[in-house]
């Protein structure tokens, strides 16, 4: 298996992993690795009444920076235009809440942050 093959299946598993952290603590997932033009998003759920789209980041040690570090502004654009599309599709309207999670896993550890992020356009 080549070098980005293998990155390719550590990241699937991590998205598994944080699947599986979301729903022990209350989130029921909809759906995994929705992708449009825009970009793409890990992790699709609802948590309570509200609609979680929600970033996994992964990073082995902190030499390259924290997974938090990594959801930056042009990422979080990109994961707001696709969840406008998702939201667009799925006939979500305006009054239905919605937020932006991040999963970072450093090693072992895992972190949720709800809410992590605000829209930007």
């Amino acid at each position: 298996m080549g070098k980005e093959n293998s990155k390719r299946a550590l990241g699937k598993e991590r998205e598994r992993q944080a699947a599986h952290y979301l729903q022990t603590r209350g989130v029921r997932i909809c759906t995994t690795n929705f992708a449009g033009r825009q970009g793409e998003i890990d992790i699709i759920g609802y948590h309570g009444d509200c609609l979680v789209f929600v970033e996994v980041k992964y990073r082995r040690d902190a030499k390259r920076g924290t997974p938090e570090s990594a959801v930056t502004m042009q990422k979080q654009r990109r994961i707001c235009r696709t969840a406008d599309y998702y939201r667009y599709l799925h006939h979500y309207g305006d009054e239905r809440p919605f937020r932006y999670d991040v999963v970072a896993i450093s090693g072992e550890s895992i972190r949720w942050y709800e809410n992590a992020f605000e829209h930007v356009f």
